[in-house]
């Protein structure tokens, strides 16, 4: 019997980023990502959700402890990007277009060496309300 259930985690971070590539002119940015290449920045109230999917633990019922996730979200994600210019204050931006679709790989990848392998784990990045991704997507 496959015992396996999700647990998620919402947490949320403001930050300020710019949509540009640099290996373009100016109309071609401004064609492909509009308002969001404004070179005053523009910003968002992210809201980030953690899933993670696993066989309880037989001690505690938990897959994972989400007072644990929480402080390791906290530490990891939310005191690195919130209310920060992720193109500015951020190396992990420096060269990379922060994207909702980078964003949500960035945090994966800063999270998955914390989490047990045993656990599956998913990001999910709403930029706005309408707008959101998956990384990875299962």
């Amino acid at each position: 019997m496959n015992n396996k259930v999700a647990v998620y985690r919402k947490e949320h971070f403001n930050a300020a980023h710019r949509l540009h590539n640099a290996a373009w002119d100016a109309s071609t940015n401004d064609r492909i990502f509009g308002k969001c290449n404004n070179p005053n920045y523009h910003g968002h109230n992210y809201e980030l959700v953690v899933k993670l999917t696993g066989i309880p633990d037989a001690e505690t019922g938990f897959v994972y402890d989400l007072k644990l996730l929480s402080e390791l979200i906290q530490e990891l994600i939310i005191e690195r990007f919130d209310h920060k210019n992720l193109n500015e204050d951020t190396v992990e931006f420096k060269n990379l277009n922060p994207t909702a679709e980078n964003i949500a790989i960035v945090i994966y990848r800063l999270l998955r060496p914390r989490i047990n392998d045993q656990l599956d784990l998913q990001v999910r990045l709403y930029e706005t309300e309408r707008n959101f991704v998956d990384y990875p997507v299962n």
